[in-house]
């Protein structure tokens, strides 16, 4: 399923991706991949989702893919047609959460994806909600993007008491 998705996400990149303006969007999918790094690297086993491999070798590598190619290609493609005016923003963001929470249920289905310290799959749609409007704030407003998004992860730290080690 991993390998599944990483691929169509690749797919939809060259088919519907404005790679001639791939530079403009190049912070913003860094900034998506260092966020899933670095929480990945704070809470170490401890994570709020585990993703279960198929054809990848265990969680870390799934860690990897998603990380370096589908999450910086999706943010890619998302951001290649935000739009411009308010009302079509929130639909936006709310279409891609909901293709992002529907690609997690499928995951969830196939046992590919599991929770932990009380996480559900609703959490994951608000958490997608949160993260889609933090891309397109980073795109336009980066530093402000890292000043909120500091609480939002110490808020999810504390509410899901996560244990979390800078080093073993």
């Amino acid at each position: 399923m991993h390998v599944i998705i990483s691929v169509l996400t690749i797919l939809a990149s060259f088919k519907w991706g404005k790679w001639k303006d791939w530079r403009d969007y190049h912070a913003s999918m860094l900034f998506i991949a260092t966020g899933g790094l670095l929480y990945e690297y704070i809470v170490q086993e401890n994570t709020l989702w585990k993703f279960h491999p198929d054809f990848l070798y265990g969680h870390g590598m799934v860690v990897l893919v998603y990380a370096l190619i589908t999450m910086p290609l999706s943010i890619f493609l998302y951001l290649s047609h935000f739009p411009e005016t308010w009302g079509r923003r929130i639909f936006y963001i709310l279409l891609w959460s909901a293709i992002y929470i529907c690609a997690e249920w499928v995951l969830l289905m196939f046992g590919r994806i599991s929770y932990e310290h009380g996480w559900r799959l609703w959490f994951s749609f608000l958490f997608d909600l949160v993260m889609f409007s933090v891309i397109a704030l980073h795109q336009y407003k980066p530093f402000l993007a890292y000043l909120v998004s500091l609480p939002i992860i110490i808020f999810l730290i504390i509410y899901f008491n996560v244990p979390f080690k800078f080093a073993k």
